[in-house]
């Protein structure tokens, strides 16, 4: 049986743009398709890896998944099939499977891929720990008749550099001898273990649920419950920091039915924190989901998983399962939706498009997506560490929440920390620290025989700062005044054997594989600025305008956030300019 890792190619490269082409992919799709018979030894084979699963419009990438989990990738035949069962242009499905990094599709003169992929993650805290040489390295010490090494984004595996995936299962802190051992297990056919994790009896015997079964009860009405969250000062933790009570309001005076979207597409480089809440406490997240649905009208819920989380939903499924089997979800139905490779999609309104089974292109707005969301319907987003603080917040109190931060700073936050630290790792910290206060009280200091030199206080897009910034707050509105901010709170530590050139071009570079393309100054601006950076000698003049125009011009947040890491380079950091 073929590996069921959907491999990493990268989006500049080959089919991956014909999704991103507009009416030249649409061109592409039509002659992939042109005059194709329907085989119907892939039509019985599609309709047995699909089984009972509906045939709805907006699960289109759920069974794309289905049969590159089985089959290895997508074959022109079983795209074709899948378009007659869901009866939807083939045209469509080309363009989705052929959007989405972690679809493999295969035309007919191409040869398939070998049964098992290996992925070395190219971004800054896997490179900072020598992922080129371990890429190389593996490279050359594998059969590629039977191995293929490909670079991939970001795993959210950021404090355990280099992160390799064999398959679908992750290789921390990777070595050659670890990788290749794994492709050994993988293999065998073996399965894993499941992580140990906190089950929905060991949650509840730690007083779990009962915030929800005083909300069901009417215990706690549904404006008690956000006054409380009004008075924790809980934000959004996904990176736009907006006021979740004032969200939840929003959403719960809307006509009409709700729905819920949860965000746990962490897909910024250097965030990885959402990844432990779900692998370790995922019941937090679930009793928070239900809460709001609850108060805000919401009859379902969906989870938008990051693909590189395999583990996470394997735990999901069977908590989802357990909480209905509890009966503490009669007013909610939570769905599981796996993403498929687009960091695009951590914008709410692209994993809405992605949610309903489309390339994730972000929507134009208003209206936003608290109105018109998901199928149309207003719509409540929030991200996992959100959701997972409601229920210790209507147990605890909100002053209690609030009262947890330093410097005036309300409640707790949860730091990515990677790069050049002793101790990396989610950090779970007062809000309104410093990343002086980060380094030496949570992460035990820098590493040895390294020099704090700079910092990223908020993943890729949130800008380079320098180390004599080091006792600014990390929090929502402290850092814009200098062409920075905290994001989601993935702060990645740079020494001085570090490059921030260098570093600015890695982040570029993935600005450029993630693009969705739909705009012309983010698709052909992050492009140009790659091709610029990559120059010995930067002519500065040009990519600072170059850098205006994708700030003034680009549809969202990606391609305004692009040129932060590099404009912060010139602006902070001139000695990279004299040497």
């Amino acid at each position: 049986m073929p590996d069921t890792l959907t491999p990493g190619v990268r989006r500049t490269g080959g089919y991956r743009r014909d999704g991103r082409d507009g009416e030249e992919g649409r061109k592409r799709a039509r002659k992939f398709a042109k005059g194709r018979q329907l085989s119907g030894t892939a039509i019985l084979e599609v309709q047995n890896m699909l089984g009972d699963a509906p045939r709805d419009r907006d699960l289109l990438i759920e069974h794309l998944h289905a049969i590159q989990d089985q089959v290895g990738y997508l074959s022109a035949d079983h795209l074709a099939a899948l378009a007659a069962e869901m009866r939807i242009p083939m045209a469509e499905v080309y363009e989705v499977a052929t959007f989405y990094a972690h679809f493999d599709v295969v035309k007919e003169d191409e040869e398939t891929p070998p049964a098992t992929t290996i992925r070395v993650c190219e971004s800054l805290s896997c490179q900072l720990a020598g992922a080129d040489a371990l890429f190389m390295a593996l490279k050359n010490g594998v059969d590629a008749n039977e191995v293929r090494v490909v670079k991939a984004p970001c795993m959210g595996a950021c404090d355990q550099a280099p992160a390799v995936a064999v398959g679908h299962h992750q290789v921390k802190h990777a070595s050659v001898e670890t990788v290749l051992d794994e492709v050994a297990f993988s293999q065998s056919g073996k399965l894993h273990d499941l992580l140990d994790y906190q089950d929905i009896e060991a949650y509840k015997a730690e007083g779990g649920y009962t915030a929800l079964s005083k909300v069901i009860a009417g215990v706690m009405s549904h404006d008690q419950v956000l006054d409380e969250i009004d008075a924790s000062g809980l934000r959004g933790l996904g990176g736009a920091g907006f006021p979740t009570g004032r969200k939840w309001r929003i959403v719960r005076d809307q006509d009409g039915e709700k729905l819920m979207a949860i965000n746990a597409d962490e897909g910024e480089v250097g965030t990885f924190k959402d990844r432990q809440f779900l692998e370790t406490v995922p019941h937090k997240m679930l009793e928070g989901i239900l809460i709001g649905a609850h108060v805000v009208g919401a009859k379902h819920a969906y989870i938008y998983l990051r693909d590189e989380y395999p583990e996470a939903a394997q735990i999901l499924r069977q908590e989802i399962d357990a909480v209905t089997q509890a009966g503490l979800a009669k007013h909610c139905t939570i769905h599981l939706r796996r993403g498929a490779g687009a960091y695009i999609c951590g914008e709410e309104s692209a994993m809405i498009e992605s949610l309903e089974g489309k390339r994730g292109l972000p929507r134009h707005r208003p209206p936003y997506v608290a109105q018109v969301g998901l199928f149309d319907k207003a719509t409540l987003v929030n991200n996992v560490e959100t959701l997972s603080w409601i229920a210790t917040i209507l147990t605890e109190g909100g002053q209690w929440f609030a009262d947890q931060g330093r410097r005036e700073k309300k409640g707790m936050r949860s730091f990515s920390v990677s790069g050049r630290v002793k101790n990396p790792g989610v950090k779970l910290t007062p809000a309104g620290i410093t990343v002086r206060e980060l380094i030496d009280e949570f992460c035990g200091g820098m590493a040895d025989g390294h020099s704090f030199k700079g910092y990223l206080p908020g993943g890729a897009s949130g800008g380079i700062l320098p180390a004599d910034k080091d006792d600014l707050i990390l929090d929502f509105g402290e850092l814009e005044h200098l062409g920075s901010f905290v994001g989601s709170h993935a702060v990645v530590i740079l020494s001085d054997q570090d490059s921030v050139k260098g570093a600015a071009l890695n982040l570029m570079k993935f600005f450029e594989d993630e693009s969705c393309g739909q705009c012309t100054p983010c698709r052909v601006g992050t492009e140009k600025a790659v091709k610029l950076m990559s120059e010995k000698d930067w002519n500065v003049d040009l990519l600072q305008e170059l850098s205006q125009v994708m700030l003034d011009a680009s549809i969202c947040g990606l391609g305004q956030a692009a040129p932060n890491p590099l404009l912060s380079c010139i602006k902070w950091f001139p000695e990279e300019f004299s040497k």
